[in-house]
């Protein structure tokens, strides 16, 4: 059965600021369950989270996709500020507004994330034993290790770079910024041969731009949130990439191995191209299936 549905704008509030979130509700007899959805590093909604949620909500399952503070169309003066601490603040914040919401079932909660919010759902899932399942996609689980993919040149580019962010933080917000994504031996985040294919996600007119500031790699390095998979009580799917250059299919397998109720499935491609195309279609089938095993709709 393939559900109807209607797409909310909401504004909800994250440690006094407004965040901007987008609802999607099936037209279920009851309400439904929900799945909350954020991006991964720099990431907004229009970057095919909605693709996502329009295949979930067919199916009976409502989606609650937000942008960070500071990203997006969120507020916050502090643009395109990437912290860790904050970010899984708004999780909480986000999960808190579900419960209470009368458009869902806010006691059967559904947590996705992808990259760098995979990182995030693997945290927040642990902190929540009352979620009812999670799917981390291609997850980011270990600093260290994809500290090990950016290339010496890009490290040495990006160090003078965050030196002279840190030092523009005794005189207010004045970020030296550096790119997201670009090709090996660039003073980028992501510095990877497939950068172009995290560009590609972006469509036109969305509110997304491509820097962020230098000191964000210092949140990148520092954050293990693999660390936390044993102590994870919901069921967790896990969609790793054989072939991913930004967080290492290797360390993810080690991470999700150790979960209690860990389901872990191998997809023969690349960090970036499991958004799109056959992979993404093979991956978003496989999560509905696993969604209706854990948390049936009815």
């Amino acid at each position: 059965m393939s559900y109807e549905y209607i797409r909310k704008n909401i504004v909800f509030q994250s440690e006094g600021t407004n965040c901007a979130a987008w609802l999607y509700v099936p037209d279920t007899p009851t309400p439904p369950p929900v799945i909350v959805m954020a991006h991964g590093l720099g990431g907004v909604r229009e970057m095919r989270l909605d693709a996502y949620a329009e295949h979930f909500v067919r199916e009976g399952y409502a989606c609650f996709l937000f942008d960070y503070r500071h990203f997006g169309a969120s507020e916050g003066n502090h643009r395109q500020k990437i912290n860790v601490k904050l970010q899984l603040q708004d999780w909480e914040s986000a999960i808190d507004w579900v419960k209470k919401s009368e458009w869902v079932d806010g006691k059967r909660i559904i947590l996705l994330g992808s990259s760098f919010s995979g990182g995030h759902v693997m945290t927040m899932s642990a902190r929540h034993p009352e979620v009812s399942a999670a799917i981390a996609q291609c997850p980011f689980t270990d600093g260290k290790a994809s500290r090990n993919t950016v290339p010496i040149t890009s490290l040495l580019k990006l160090s003078g770079l965050v030196v002279l962010d840190l030092l523009s933080c005794l005189t207010g917000y004045h970020p030296v910024k550096v790119k997201l994504a670009g090709k090996p031996g660039e003073a980028a985040l992501m510095a990877v041969p497939d950068y172009q294919e995290y560009l590609a996600l972006v469509p036109e007119k969305a509110s997304f731009h491509p820097k962020v500031p230098a000191r964000t790699i210092l949140e990148f390095f520092k954050y293990s949130p693999g660390k936390y998979t044993a102590e994870i009580q919901c069921s967790i799917y896990f969609g790793v990439c054989d072939l991913d250059t930004v967080a290492p299919a290797k360390e993810t397998l080690k991470h999700a191995a150790l979960a209690p109720k860990g389901t872990i499935k191998r997809y023969p491609c690349g960090h970036f191209d499991i958004y799109r195309g056959k992979h993404f279609e093979v991956a978003i089938q496989d999560y509905i299936a696993f969604l209706k095993q854990e948390v049936p709709v009815h």
